[in-house]
């Protein structure tokens, strides 16, 4: 009896089939249990077409993900309208994701051939449709549609965004056991920011969304434990969760784990694995870690260097306005191991130092300070004065001596004087170089009694220039009194780290002495300077040495070194040469 039952039953169910959409819906989901899905498909469409919600919200999730079908967005999107429309919340939700990933704005309804030259094709995301549909859904009380509800007014266009709704939503969402509701509350939790309550709730929520297997939230459960923000800061755990994360393709994290190999937090440093994470991120578009790569390759240390590679990525990363990036570049590009190229460098520094970059500002005025040549248009003192006013004193000394030579701006010697007695006050080259104009009377009134003490500030620091023009005022007594022990002391130190001038000092105060012991002192210290191209030094160590003794030998060295002064431009070596002529003339004719 049974066997004749079955058949019988079947036979019934397929007829009432034919009359009922419902039941086509019931007979398409059973042949999908029985491992038949094209034949389902069918059933499911014919219910479709017959106005059955279910089956449209269905057939369009078929489209969407290819089950029985080939994929199609534009066929996913005409059947969810239908159910959404019809107030089928899933399909309202589905439907709101595509608009909001860019899928379903190009749609042209009325023009299939259109419609085929654009298929599956990303356009630009319809926040406004998406909300629209993901609120119908979430008023439905639809958890995903909550959280994507939020997810819009947190992150659409400003005109859409309304910060205390999207957190309702993402509270319902998440209340309801939603991972991405979790994930959204948590972030706006630690938007808001509070006291240690809420970014301990903070931390929860995301906490939540992490065990759900969310990879964002693990990755931002790295990124709050890396910090210490609502939870104690612990740099093994926030390694291991980005390196999870990054496992899962989530490019911050591939990022944040490169960098905790690559400087060892919370994590035995590897330099090649941390290539290996930063590589996949820079591939997937991240400009900080094309950044990073780039400056790895360009750096080398358990690796050559490799500037080709280098400037590969660091000009992606400042294609996408990477700042440092960009100036990183601009300086391989000066660097003749990858083949100098200064306007291209000037361009990429330039780039950087639009973008506030100190450290490129800084290099296009150093350019401007070598000489090299860079474009007029340079606002160098707009950038100086910001850093000035930044607190950099190094470039307020800087464009103090660009005012002072003409260098890249017009030269100015009383703003000089104004911008190095700013600098003055912490840095010890500029402590020199505003003492010196206080000698010079360059830009101010000559004072040199107020130049010692700036230039006794750069003596200290080891500014050599400095010892060299105190003593010189110590020496002569000018600006104060006269002090030849401490002016010897200055110049010997200045003579120590190889200064010329000190050396000529040092041989002419022993020179004045009028012994021989001083003498001897004195034609060493000439030698020194001498040899050290210093022309005053070559002139006295000349006449040392043809006034010391008829030695032939003596004399052709005397000879070599009034040369050298004379070729210098003093007049006096050339009248020792004369002398020397006159002399061995009347020495031949005796």
């Amino acid at each position: 009896m049974n066997g004749l039952v079955m058949p019988h039953m079947m036979i019934i169910r397929r007829l009432a089939a034919v009359f009922s959409a419902r039941a086509q819906l019931r007979l398409a989901l059973g042949l999908n249990e029985r491992g038949k899905p094209a034949k389902g498909f069918r059933h499911m469409a014919r219910a479709a077409r017959r106005g059955c919600v279910e089956a449209q919200a269905r057939v369009g999730r078929c489209y969407l993900d290819g089950q029985a079908v080939p994929r199609s967005r534009i066929e996913a999107i005409h059947w969810l309208e239908r159910a959404a429309q019809s107030g089928h919340a899933e399909a309202q939700f589905l439907l709101a994701a595509l608009y909001a990933q860019g899928f379903g704005s190009s749609i042209d309804s009325g023009n299939s051939v259109a419609s085929l030259l654009s298929r599956d094709e990303t356009s630009a995301p319809d926040y406004d449709a998406a909300l629209g549909w993901a609120r119908r859904a979430a008023e439905q009380g639809a958890p995903q549609a909550q959280a994507l509800t939020g997810y819009i007014l947190t992150c659409g266009p400003a005109a859409l965004r309304d910060l205390d709704q999207a957190e309702d939503w993402y509270r319902r969402s998440a209340g309801a056991g939603c991972p991405q509701g979790s994930l959204g509350l948590g972030m706006a939790l630690l938007r808001r920011g509070g006291d240690d309550s809420a970014l301990r709730e903070a931390v929860s929520e995301i906490r939540k969304a992490a065990a759900a297997g969310l990879s964002t939230a693990v990755y931002l459960l790295g990124l709050v434990t890396e910090l210490g923000v609502g939870v104690p800061r612990d740099l093994a755990a926030a390694a291991e969760h980005y390196r999870d994360a990054a496992e899962h393709d989530v490019v911050p994290a591939q990022l944040r784990w490169g960098l905790a190999l690559l400087h060892g937090r919370g994590v035995a440093r590897n330099v090649v694995a941390a290539e290996t994470a930063l590589r996949r991120a820079a591939q997937a578009g991240d400009p900080e870690a094309a950044a990073q790569l780039g400056q790895l390759c360009m750096r080398g240390g358990e690796v050559p260097p490799n500037y080709a590679e280098a400037a590969i990525w660091l000009r992606r990363a400042a294609e996408k306005g990477h700042a440092a990036a960009a100036r990183m570049l601009g300086q391989l590009c000066l660097a003749e191991v990858a083949g100098a190229d200064p306007s291209e460098a000037t361009y990429w520094l330039q780039r950087a130092a639009a973008a506030g970059d100190r450290s490129a500002q800084a290099d296009l005025g150093n350019a401007v300070l070598s000489g090299r040549n860079v474009p007029a248009a340079l606002d160098v003192q707009k950038w100086f004065e910001q850093a000035g006013d930044a607190g950099d004193l190094i470039a307020v000394f800087n464009f103090a001596v660009c005012l002072s030579e003409g260098i890249g701006v017009e030269r100015d010697a009383r703003k000089a004087a104004q911008w190095l007695r700013r600098a003055a006050e912490r840095v010890p080259i500029a402590q020199y170089w505003y003492g010196r104009i206080l000698v010079e009377g360059r830009g101010v009134e000559p004072d040199p009694r107020e130049a010692r003490l700036w230039l006794a500030r750069a003596a200290g620091a080891g500014i050599v220039e400095a010892q060299v023009m105190l003593g010189e005022l110590l020496l002569n007594g000018r600006g104060g009194p006269r002090d030849r022990s401490a002016a010897r002391d200055l110049f010997a130190k200045a003579a120590a780290q190889g200064d010329a001038a000190a050396m000529f000092a040092l041989g002419a105060i022993a020179d004045g002495e009028q012994n021989d012991a001083a003498r001897a002192a004195a034609q060493g210290w000439f030698r020194q300077a001498a040899e050290s191209g210093h022309p005053y030094a070559q002139l006295m160590l000349g006449r040392y040495l043809a006034g010391a003794s008829a030695d032939s030998a003596d004399l052709m060295e005397a000879e070599r070194y009034l040369n050298l002064a004379a070729a210098a431009g003093v007049v006096e070596a050339r009248h020792e040469l004369a002398h020397m002529t006159r002399r061995a003339a009347a020495a031949n004719a005796a």
